[in-house]
């Protein structure tokens, strides 16, 4: 199952673009800091991650504050040009 669930911010937002269809789009940039434990032992995470949007959710981010943390979920797959990859989020809610 390709599925994954992430809190964090929006570091980075591109301009709104809209698809060949009129569907609204959104790339962004999304960071992440926590910590967790691993084989028993803490340990500081911080990631930054290019991510998509489309359609509402698109709309939604467009707008938002960066300070905001937000829950995504969505799921991984390759950029366009094939290095890399890009969350899609496919739903959203503020935490």
């Amino acid at each position: 199952m390709n599925q994954l669930q992430l809190t964090a911010s929006i570091s980075e937002v591109h301009p709104l673009r809209y698809t060949p269809a009129g569907l609204p789009a959104l790339d962004v940039v999304l960071a992440h800091e926590s910590l967790v434990t691993d084989t028993g032992t803490p340990r500081q995470v911080k990631l930054s991650l290019r991510a998509i949007a489309f359609g509402s959710q698109a709309e939604t981010l467009v707008k938002a504050s960066m300070e905001v943390e937000w829950n995504f979920l969505g799921y991984l797959g390759m950029s366009r040009n094939g290095k890399g990859i890009v969350f899609h989020i496919q739903d959203i809610h503020r935490t």
